[in-house]
């Protein structure tokens, strides 16, 4: 069984989720704490850290995205809408901002398998890179911004 965690802004975002999202949402967290990285759909691409997170399509164009920390425990980053005409209410601008990084109009957008293909373990972020995407999330939190 993996141990799932949400950062404080995620618990925010997934407390927002009403009627079938939310019961998307809880599917999803029971699914992730009994299968682990097979529960995502993808990794994200682009530079570091983007490659260590995984994102999960839940109900229409509502995304989770999630590390790993080693094969244990998961972190649910960010819960939200793929909203792309509106930069206030997308999700992936939202990652962006919290790993500190964007992709460059030049990169390749694949989705590769979140498991690891030769090994099913998920590509694990290091406990700094976690630290990190979670101190960013609470600074935002904390600074008032509403990330929806």
């Amino acid at each position: 069984m993996i141990e799932v965690v949400e950062t404080r802004v995620a618990s925010a975002q997934a407390a927002l989720l009403r009627g079938p999202a939310r019961k998307a949402y809880e599917s999803f967290l029971d699914d992730l704490a009994h299968r682990g990285c097979a529960a995502l759909g993808y990794r994200v691409t682009g530079p570091a850290p983007l490659p260590r997170l995984c994102v999960r399509h839940l109900r229409d164009n509502d995304r989770v995205v999630v590390a790993f920390e080693g094969s244990a425990r998961a972190w649910i980053v960010l819960v939200g809408p793929h909203e792309q005409t509106d930069p206030g209410r997308n999700v992936y601008d939202a990652l962006y901002e919290l790993a500190g990084t964007w992709p460059t109009d030049n990169t390749r957008r694949t989705k590769p398998s979140c498991c690891d293909p030769r090994t099913g373990t998920p590509p694990s972020a290091d406990a700094e890179v976690i630290d990190d995407l979670v101190r960013r999330a609470r600074a935002l939190a904390r600074g008032g911004r509403r990330m929806w």
